[in-house]
């Protein structure tokens, strides 16, 4: 079932904040491209709230899917957003200028293999990130309906 037409709550960190409202405001023309690398917005379910979240992501598309790297950046927790669309996969992703429902599905080890150089191609601090924890960066295919 798609996700409701509302306006997704703030994020608590203001500069993540900030991305989503350029984004969103500018039908994607500011934010897509960010630092040397693509972006999405993921709007997400809140598993406990019930309320919209969302999120810029960098990502890579391959074979129809946008891939996405739940690093935070190497803290020992998934990110809510990941722990989010792991309890409902039904999300709305926003790429550039278009806004298209789609289903999210975390990728096995040997799916994750074959990705993940493409990932850190897009952004290499994930493997230093990676250094920084024990937790095994899950990577998500986003896939439109």
């Amino acid at each position: 079932m798609p996700l409701p037409d509302e306006t997704p709550l703030d994020n608590a960190i203001p500069w993540v904040a900030q991305h989503n409202r350029e984004y969103r405001e500018s039908n994607g023309a500011e934010g897509h491209d960010w630092n040397g690398a693509t972006t999405l917005l993921l709007t997400t379910m809140g598993r406990s709230s019930g309320r919209l979240r969302q999120n810029p992501l960098i990502y890579v598309e391959d074979g129809g899917a946008y891939h996405v790297v739940a690093s935070f950046g190497g803290k020992p927790d998934n990110p809510d957003w990941y722990e989010n669309l792991a309890a409902e996969p039904e999300v709305r992703i926003q790429v550039g200028d278009q806004v298209m429902d789609a289903t999210a599905r975390t990728l096995s080890a040997a799916e994750k293999a074959a990705v993940w150089d493409k990932c850190v191609d897009m952004w290499p601090d994930y493997d230093e990130y990676q250094k920084k924890t024990d937790r095994d960066f899950p990577v998500v295919a986003i896939r439109p309906s």
